[in-house]
């Protein structure tokens, strides 16, 4: 008991409270990174199995189509012999034929048996070699001293009817290359054996073969025969000269031996062993067809290099941050001391804040509707900040009959956060003054909030921009809540995973694309309307959200549903649920209503091609046939001509793949403000708005290659665009009538 409290006594004394919590967080750290230094070890080790098992299955593949290739041309001309074997004339022709088909092989010849020509007598075995300039040399290659008699190839072949593959051998009687020879038995009419073709096939390939395109740069492949003949290997000095016991000998780890008992076997497996420069490998080993084997050898250090260094590296930053940690328990420890200074300024405080608060509640459209003379668009917006002032925003504006409009949500609260607000909301009305694609607005705001964010602040905001006339809407997502579109149907907006504005520069943010109907709601909010909180912490949530937008769908005909009845139901919706529970959030909400009227669409013709260039002459037809229809004078047919032709002529040139013949479906539709045309095809996806806009003030030799052609149909149409609807490529041209 006394030693007890004499070690309590001393941690009371020693040992202050918050280095015991440093000392845990440490170990647990630690645990932590080990846990997931030995799960990526596992993971690692999977992925290099799965990826030597792969080029094994691939060189296997490859090796066979050689191998294949020969058995084929042994197989379609021995019948050719076997026909003329009561005359030698032929032999030497078809020998040379063999050659000519097949690059890899270095000779052929025909072994007879004894005295089959008694005009030969014994040994007679015509052989074609080629020769290392491309011409061939005939010659007899049967004698005492060369008894194909005796030959393994020639033996095992008599008693074969498929044919029989040698086992890898250096020639010196034939063509004098490291060879493998298939054997093929001839037989005369009577169905006897009379002799044996034999195909001579290079193995110089073989090393180039399976060296190639490793899993690790310093990985490498090998492969042996059926007695353990290294038939390629990293070091061809050991090539056709060396077993595979005699290159490992001296390797002390037994393993290398049970590798090499695995592989003659012709067993499938991996394992680990130990070199004789003291280096861990891992070898993967597969069997190939006739009796072959091959391994693939990776080093251990090369496989877990990155991992290694990873744990380093986190290793540090643990460190690191267990001294940020005691560091930070310091500083608060001051900082407390300081705290009670802060109570002395908040009377002084809470009157700027209430200044800040009118200053920042001016910047923000406050006067709807905004406009009144616009039949195709509804905007009305709210804000309610939790406390004086608040890190929330929302704005709109149209120019150039498209609306641009916004919301956001800054991080954090109070003025540090309506500063950032009142920079966003300026940065924004900036650059929409000259700037349509929302993906550039959304990204030069960022670089221009990131350059300056000393603070670490960061903005989640979504920019839309609705082209009135057509309802097409692109827009941009920078980590914020995704709309509530309310039509036919209420559904969450579909918006990428892109990061706060002001965290990063240079980081490329998306741009997203839909077609909105008329008497269409796009209603967007901040996370303060569906992190509302009652009084039981419960939080409103997106599915109450669908549920108020569910009862506007009942009352679409209510002339009452307009953009500012769906904000008020959301208000309303939210001040019921928190039941009179402080806010800890601002609330803000905006809501377009997109109320074009639909033109009526007075003719529509249609025309079918194929992707064949013969067929422009009928799409030049069909196109003046609509623009007379129009009315367009010369000029402008001509032009539709050169746009029309330029987009289909690129359609037939690319949407299918050579040789196949596909339908072009060209529609053309006329109301009373546009003309348009559609061009359908059911080709590989293929956008070609896509492409960059086409620098013409640059060069031919400084231009990229590519774009012109679109960049045409750009300047000649007044509008182009491209979706893939249902499996087929649909693009769309619009030009409007004077």
């Amino acid at each position: 008991m006394k030693i007890l409290r004499r070690i309590q006594r001393f941690f009371k004394q020693h040992i202050k409270p918050g280095v015991i919590i440093i000392i845990f967080v440490a170990v647990l750290m630690e645990s932590i990174n080990i846990i997931q230094y030995v799960t990526a070890r596992r993971a690692i080790r999977q992925e290099v199995e799965h990826r030597a098992e792969s080029e094994l299955r691939t060189k296997r593949l490859e090796i066979q189509k050689v191998m294949d290739g020969v058995e084929t041309a042994v197989h379609n001309v021995a019948w050719s012999i076997e026909e003329t074997l009561a005359t030698t004339d032929n032999v030497y022709p078809v020998l040379q034929r063999i050659l000519d088909n097949n690059p890899y092989l270095v000779g052929s010849g025909i072994g007879f048996v004894n005295n089959f020509y008694s005009q030969h007598g014994k040994w007679y075995e015509p052989y074609v070699a080629r020769q290392k300039d491309g011409s061939y040399e005939h010659k007899n290659i049967g004698s005492a001293q060369h008894d194909y008699h005796r030959s393994e190839w020639f033996v095992n072949a008599l008693s074969s009817d498929s044919g029989y593959w040698s086992e890898p051998y250096y020639d010196e009687a034939g063509a004098q290359v490291r060879l493998c020879t298939f054997a093929y038995p001839l037989r005369n009419k009577e169905g006897k054996v009379v002799g044996v073709l034999g195909i001579d096939l290079a193995l110089d390939w073989l090393s180039d073969l399976i060296n190639v395109n490793h899993v690790y740069p310093s990985s490498y492949n090998m492969m042996i025969s059926s007695t353990g003949q290294l038939l390629a290997c990293p070091t061809e000095s050991l090539v056709m000269r060396s077993t595979i016991q005699e290159a490992t000998k001296k390797i002390e780890d037994t393993t290398a031996q049970y590798i090499n008992t695995q592989m003659m076997s012709g067993n499938t497996g991996s394992a680990s062993l130990i070199a004789d420069d003291g280096k861990k490998y891992h070898v993967y080993y597969a069997p190939m067809d006739h009796g072959w084997s091959m391994a693939v050898v990776c080093s251990d250090k090369e496989i877990y290099q990155g991992l290694n260094r990873a744990s380093i590296f986190l290793f540090l930053l643990m460190v690191a941050g267990l001294l940020l940690m005691g560091l930070v328990m310091a500083r608060l420890a001051r900082n407390y001391r300081r705290l009670r200074l802060v109570t002395q300024e908040k009377e002084r405080i809470g009157n700027e804040l209430r200044i800040a608060s009118g200053i920042q509640m001016g910047m923000l459209p406050k006067i709807f509707p905004p406009y009144p003379d616009r039949d195709d668009v509804e905007i009305f917006g709210s804000l309610v900040p939790a406390k004086e002032v608040g890190g929330d925003l929302y704005d709109f504006h149209i120019r150039d009959e498209k609306l641009f409009f916004c919301i956001g949500d800054v991080s954090g609260k109070g003025v540090p956060a309506s500063l950032v607000m009142a920079v966003t909301r300026s940065l924004f009305r900036t650059l929409i003054a000259h700037e349509a694609m929302p993906d550039r607005i959304v990204t030069n705001m960022n670089d221009a909030m990131a350059e300056m964010n000393e603070e670490n602040m960061f903005v989640t905001f979504f920019v839309g921009v609705l082209d009135l006339p057509t309802g097409r809407m692109r827009y941009c997502n920078a980590g914020h809540c995704p709309p509530l579109i309310i039509g036919e149907k209420q559904t969450l907006l579909k918006v990428d995973s892109n990061i706060p504005l002001g965290l990063m520069m240079g980081w490329k943010y998306t741009c997203q694309e839909v077609m909105l109907p008329p008497e269409t709601t796009i209603f967007l909010y901040t996370d303060g309307l569906t992190e509302a909180e009652n009084e039981y912490h419960d939080q409103f949530g997106e599915q109450r959200m669908l549920d108020v937008a569910k009862t506007l769908e009942r009352g679409k005909n209510d002339a009452m549903n307009g953009a500012e009845v769906v904000i008020k139901r959301m208000e309303k919706a939210v001040h019921e649920f928190v039941d009179g529970a402080e806010p800890s959030d601002d609330l803000t909400m905006l809501s377009v209503e997109y109320t074009r009227k639909q033109n009526t669409i007075f003719m529509h013709r249609t025309l079918r091609l194929v992707n064949d260039i013969n067929d422009v002459p009928k799409l030049n037809a069909f196109v003046d046939d609509v623009c007379e229809a129009v009315g367009f004078d010369a000029s402008t047919t001509m032009q539709m001509n050169l746009a029309m032709e330029e987009a289909v002529v690129n359609v037939m040139n690319y949407a299918y793949a050579s040789g196949v013949q596909g339908d072009i479906d060209i529609e053309a539709a006329i109301s009373s403000e546009r003309l348009k045309f559609i061009i359908i095809d059911s080709g590989m996806a293929f956008d070609p708005t896509a492409k960059a806009e086409v620098d013409t003030s640059l060069g031919i030799d400084d231009r990229p290659i590519g774009g012109l052609g679109i960049h045409l149909v750009r300047q000649l149409m007044d509008s182009i665009n491209y979706e893939r609807i249902d499996g087929k490529n649909v693009l769309t041209l619009r030009k409007r009538l004077k």
